[in-house]
């Protein structure tokens, strides 16, 4: 999968910019706050709709303009295809091949793309929300309907939570209207949660033998998807959906005093085990960073076994943050296979024996050139 052209107009701080990429490795090179981060922002909303720095579409949109517009030509093995996404104050407008999307749904993943920025160093040691938009994002892209699931389960607990709330302020209690909506709340939280195990799975396949070799053979690795409740036995998906009625059940009174659903995919996690100790208490910043890389590396091949095709991978100011030896390994795994684009403060520093091929751009206050 390729990228072969991308156009922003009034995005962020570009008023215009139209490039053409013939390159496997483009790199946007410039001080801070110039616009570097916001191109592969532009990429990553034509993959998945939306922003990794913002909720707010309207921070996108340049100051005094009322619309941003993101267009891409990308082309896979088979055809090639336009794709356009609009954002103005009233939401988004999502084009491909030239025809609107009803949902969003239809339009996310015809892009499939691999980020790794500065704030994934935390994915490990940050907050469990981060964990869970790190599998949502994956899977929303090779799964779309993992992405609908998803949606509906958001939907129904917002309903569900919403309910509960209302307890404060009214004395009756529809036992029927709630059951229905816990109902549906379990059928697709059992969906959710077997979409994500199985993700899990398959990448923890993957990422165990890439982090054997950058660890030096020193450390086995053991990526776990961890319920919220250890009442639920993720083990046993057979009876999963009963496990949940059990548990929401005996747990009701909490509910109603808290105003809020305890129990779900909303609150799970993933657990990263080290030579069987907990990376999140144990490992030190060095091996958290080789296990992030790993999974990053992992991401590709899985995307590629996903969808045959290789993903577009989007480098943003992170090699500064690998070594040498890590910043070599990351670039030899890719190769010319997978079209990467990245962001740096200076091409000095980097140890990449392809930055003779590499197309290089200098980006200056929202205008860019070829140094």
């Amino acid at each position: 999968m390729r990228l072969n052209q991308l156009e922003l107009i009034n995005f962020r701080n570009y008023a215009q910019l139209d490039l053409t990429f013939d390159q496997s490795l483009t790199i946007f090179t410039g001080e801070n706050a110039q616009g570097k981060t916001n191109i592969l922002e532009a990429i990553f909303l034509l993959s998945l709709a939306k922003s990794h720095r913002t909720n707010h579409d309207q921070e996108m949109i340049r100051w005094s303009t009322s619309q941003a517009i993101i267009k891409g030509n990308v082309e896979t093995r088979h055809y090639h295809f336009p794709l356009e996404l609009q954002l103005n104050k009233k939401g988004k407008i999502a084009k491909f091949n030239h025809l609107e999307q009803a949902k969003l749904s239809h339009f996310i993943g015809k892009l499939n793309v691999i980020l790794f920025a500065p704030e994934d160093l935390q994915l490990i040691k940050g907050s469990p929300a981060l964990r869970r938009r790190f599998l949502d994002v994956e899977l929303g892209q090779s799964h779309p309907v993992y992405l609908n699931e998803l949606l509906e389960y958001n939907r129904i607990l917002k309903q569900r939570n919403a309910y509960l709330k209302q307890l404060g302020q009214q004395s009756k209690f529809d036992d029927i209207y709630f059951e229905v909506l816990t109902d549906q709340l379990i059928d697709k939280a059992v969906n959710v949660i077997k979409y994500r195990i199985d993700f899990v799975q398959q990448l923890t396949e993957l990422a165990q033998p890439i982090h054997h070799r950058l660890s030096n053979q020193a450390d086995h690795l053991q990526i776990t998807y961890k319920s919220s409740s250890s009442r639920l036995d993720y083990l046993n998906l057979d009876t999963l959906s009963d496990q949940f009625k059990q548990l929401l059940k005996q747990n009701i009174k909490r509910e109603k005093d808290l105003g809020n659903t305890l129990y779900g995919p909303h609150r799970d996690d993933l657990e990263f085990i080290l030579n069987e100790k907990s990376a999140q208490l144990y490992g030190s910043q060095g091996q958290q960073r080789t296990i992030i890389l790993s999974l990053k590396l992992a991401e590709i091949d899985l995307m590629y076994q996903l969808t045959s095709e290789y993903p577009i991978l989007l480098l943003d100011d992170v090699l500064s943050e690998l070594d040498d030896n890590r910043q070599h390994i990351l670039m030899s795994y890719i190769e010319s296979k997978v079209q990467t684009f990245l962001t740096t403060a200076s091409i000095s520093g980097l140890k990449i024996a392809e930055l003779k091929q590499a197309k290089i751009y200098q980006v200056k206050k929202g205008t860019i050139n070829e140094p």
